[in-house]
């Protein structure tokens, strides 16, 4: 069963129209038409990175060829609205380029950062066949954040925002600075759809300064000889590097012998934590090969393999920028096993994870199709001396910044990636409707499934009946297929990048 959802913690793929037409013909008159500074950026950085440059016509080295022309093609656009008509069959194949002016952001997702937010993780699901009303379920909360005080939990559905059902052209505003939200009492299943009832109230939640901490949860769990870890990881943080491998000295000194790694609500980050979560995870292939990055032709020199490390690096946050403070030992497990929780929310490093470590151990996938993004960025700032990587001279007349697909990944074999990983043990979503219950409550249906094949035991729960018919399932699963959006894979500390 094919499964097509929709992530709206970050959006990509918003639409931009043009402030006026532009032209490739030559001025009419003799004089010489200056380039816009800001849009000289955007197109030179796009030409020299981008991914897909040499299938985008509008990128051809032979644009600047005419300086009146290319001024003319240039100048008729705002700098996002360029962006946008520059990328390769946008929405299809690339799904997941950006813009973003700090002043007004398109789009947050870094390998760290304080940003704007309320503090809760949602998922978005039809209410019927037609996929025009919805519902969204919390996903988690973020401790001491707007949504924690006010009293938001795991498992809470949102049906109405801003007193107004929640539908497909509504629910992003869901990412608005101030939102009023209308939660559901009850939910039930009928051969239609979904049947919600409403709590009488609403909440009403503001954004604030956010830099969530993506170790989320970790308990031991005992079956017998089984000491089983259950660690919950939403985001690729490098800021964060410290705590994971913390949770990983933890996990020694309980004994793990059995790792569940939660990643269902993981849309990447960094992939230098990727590459060092996998030697936590394991830690016998020091200087190995593990992802194997391919940049388009201009970049050939960025080509290679990215090798697994005893150390992993520590980074704090300067100006929201990761900055470098030491090197650490990696704490490992030696698994030579684990099992990974996935879902429609699960992309990029997570999928990396998955892909480049089942080289090395056996990787048992429970949950439901991933987004499927085998590609990755690094951050473009308006440095040409950098050639546009260096955010440290970058101009200060503007505040564009541009993070396009740079590169493709594949594991140490360049096996050609899956369209999605299809999980080994397929978990129905809906099901979290009856059981969405705390992090690390055996009731979940994702976790439950794991310890079973850890244990070989069918473990007895207290799961709620919700009679959810099996047509609806079906047909609305196969049937529902907005956007779906992804926070990605991107490179910090570009220029040590590995050759």
């Amino acid at each position: 069963m094919k499964l097509k959802y929709v992530l709206l913690a970050l959006l990509v793929g918003l639409a931009f129209t043009s402030c006026s037409k532009d032209s490739d013909a030559d001025s009419d008159s003799n004089e010489t038409v200056v380039p816009d500074e800001i849009n000289d950026f955007v197109w030179k950085a796009m030409n020299s990175w981008y991914y897909w440059q040499s299938d985008v016509d509008d990128l051809s080295d032979s644009k600047i060829t005419s300086g009146n022309k290319y001024a003319n093609f240039i100048n008729g656009k705002t700098p996002d609205a360029l962006f946008y008509s520059l990328l390769y069959q946008r929405g299809t194949v690339d799904r997941f380029s950006w813009i973003e002016n700090s002043n007004e952001v398109v789009n947050v997702s870094k390998i760290a950062e304080v940003k704007k937010s309320s503090g809760f993780s949602y998922g978005i699901y039809p209410k019927d066949f037609n996929n025009v009303n919805l519902v969204a379920l919390i996903n988690y909360v973020v401790p001491d954040s707007p949504a924690a005080l006010a009293g938001l939990k795991r498992g809470d559905v949102i049906t109405k925002i801003n007193g107004a059902q929640l539908t497909a052209s509504n629910y992003n505003q869901l990412e608005d600075t101030q939102v009023t939200l209308t939660l559901a009492a009850s939910v039930g299943f009928i051969s239609t759809g979904m049947v919600t009832t409403n709590k009488a109230g609403t909440v009403t939640l503001s954004q604030t300064d956010i830099d969530e901490n993506p170790v989320a949860y970790y308990e031991k769990k005992v079956y017998g000889s089984k000491n089983i870890a259950y660690l919950v990881y939403n985001s690729f943080k490098s800021d964060y590097n410290d705590e994971l491998n913390a949770a990983f000295a933890k996990m020694q000194s309980d004994g793990i012998n059995e790792l569940v790694l939660d990643l269902r609500y993981n849309g990447g980050g960094s992939l230098e934590t990727a590459v060092a979560l996998a030697q936590m995870i394991n830690g016998s292939f020091t200087n190995k090969p593990y992802v194997y990055l391919d940049f388009n032709d201009k970049h050939n020199s960025n080509d290679g393999f990215e090798n697994l490390s005893d150390k992993v690096k520590v980074y704090n946050l300067v100006d929201n920028e990761p900055t470098f403070q030491r090197d650490e030992s990696i704490n490992s497990l030696a698994l030579t096993k684990i099992y990974v929780l996935v879902s429609f929310e699960t992309a990029s490093a997570s999928e990396l994870t998955v892909q480049c470590l089942k080289k090395y151990i056996s990787v048992i996938t429970i949950g439901n199709e991933t987004v499927g993004k085998f590609v990755g960025s690094n951050t473009l700032y308006d440095d040409p001396v950098s050639n546009y990587t260096s955010s440290t001279n970058k101009s200060t007349k503007h505040q564009w910044q541009l993070q396009p697909i740079t590169f493709t990944y594949f594991n140490k074999d360049k096996d050609k990636n899956p369209d999605e990983i299809t999980p080994n043990h397929d978990i129905n979503p809906y099901e979290i409707f009856s059981d969405s219950v705390e992090f690390g409550n055996v009731n979940d249906p994702y976790l439950k499934k794991a310890l079973e094949l850890i244990t070989g035991q069918t473990l007895r729960t207290n799961t709620q009946n919700t009679n959810i018919s099996l047509s609806f399932r079906n047909n609305n699963l196969a049937s529902f297929n907005p956007t779906n959006a992804a926070k990605g894979l991107y490179i910090e500390n570009f220029k040590n990048l590995k050759k």
